[in-house]
């Protein structure tokens, strides 16, 4: 008996022994597991991608018309103002009516062109008689080129009225008909029905829609490096009128340097988008030709004196030290220790920062 007693009493206790291994087995390995430190982090990634233009700078600049690109319409003679068919703002094609103008010119050019096209006729009637006369020596040859030179004459009369009257528009009535030069939008109407133009004021001024030049104040540190001939880049923003990028190109640099402003001037051309004005301010970036790795700037950060980012790899950030070329328009772009398609934190980049200082 007790010999069986002692068994029984070996057996519960390896029992009751082994709960406590297995749980201190388990501790063991919780202990040594690593820990996640960004588990609670809310970390967003961007794809590193290779770019062939890298951001030299961003400068500011002011959205402009080109010269030919601003047409003021004169009235060729003085005169009152009978019909305006635009207002300002409207869209008009080339050739496209703006006003009605009624003057006493026209009437009187209207009346020399009908005269002069009648000499005109008279002259090459007698022309065609007396040369055919010259030619069965009746008369001398002398009298028949009189009447060549006076047909001449006679044509270029009506040549010289033809053009005043294509000049001014001139309808039958003696009205002036004012038409657009170029294809645009009525920048400025300074006329109204029944009031009075000259030959000096411009009653409609006419912007051509399509081509649009930037007035850019390059730094001193970027003189040297901007030429013409290089990209440029408007910066679009979400919910506002410029919802994309809008691309251009330097077509001019000047060559000194404002000695008030310590800058230079270059002049770029971009092509119409929604958002582009004139007389609005924008930020330019320039670009150059060349290769990189680019992340959005908020990627980059200083540990100790060179720049890093966190790379992802398997569930976990890796710090890595990287090459930074250039920055612009929210890009960093990197030359040396990133490859395309890599994902970097793009968040919470000061936590984690602060964990690889730990």
């Amino acid at each position: 008996m007790t010999k069986s007693l002692l068994a029984r009493l070996a057996v519960l206790a390896a029992l009751a022994a082994l709960p406590a291994c297995t749980s201190s087995d388990e501790q063991n390995k919780d202990a040594a597991a690593p820990k996640d430190l960004t588990k609670g982090l809310e970390i967003t990634s961007a794809s590193a991608k290779e770019i062939f233009s890298i951001p030299l700078g961003n400068v500011p600049g002011t959205i402009t018309l080109p010269p030919e690109a601003r047409v003021a319409v004169t009235a060729p003679f003085a005169g009152a103002v009978v019909r305006v068919f635009v207002i300002e703002g409207q869209q008009v094609t080339r050739n496209e009516p703006l006003g009605l103008v009624r003057a006493a010119e026209p009437v009187q050019i209207s009346g020399d062109l009908a005269r002069a096209r009648s000499a005109a006729a008279l002259a090459q009637a007698r022309t065609k008689r007396l040369s055919q006369l010259a030619d069965e020596g009746i008369i001398a040859a002398a009298r028949a080129d009189e009447a060549k030179a006076e047909l001449d004459q006679a044509r270029a009369s009506v040549a010289q009225f033809s053009r005043l009257s294509a000049l001014g528009g001139v309808g039958s009535d003696g009205t002036m008909t004012l038409r657009a030069p170029i294809a645009g939008r009525v920048a400025h109407v300074g006329v109204e029905t029944g009031g009075g133009v000259d030959a000096v004021t411009a009653p409609f001024v006419i912007e051509a829609a399509g081509a649009y030049q930037i007035e850019l104040q390059l730094p001193e540190r970027l003189a040297q490096q901007v030429r013409p001939g290089m990209a440029v880049e408007i910066a679009g923003a979400s919910g506002s009128d410029m919802p994309a990028p809008v691309s251009g190109r330097i077509i001019a640099v000047a060559p000194s340097l404002d000695p008030a402003t310590r800058s230079i001037m270059a002049r770029a051309t971009v092509a119409a988008a929604p958002g582009v004005m004139a007389g609005r301010n924008v930020s330019v970036t320039i670009l150059k030709e060349g290769r990189g790795i680019a992340v959005p700037d908020r990627a980059v950060t200083m540990i100790g004196d060179k720049d890093h980012v966190f790379v992802r790899k398997g569930n976990s950030w890796e710090k890595r030290a990287v090459t930074v070329a250039s920055r612009g328009s929210g890009l960093a772009v990197i030359s040396g220790g990133l490859a395309s398609g890599e994902q970097v934190a793009t968040s919470s980049v000061a936590e984690l920062k602060a964990m690889n200082a730990e």
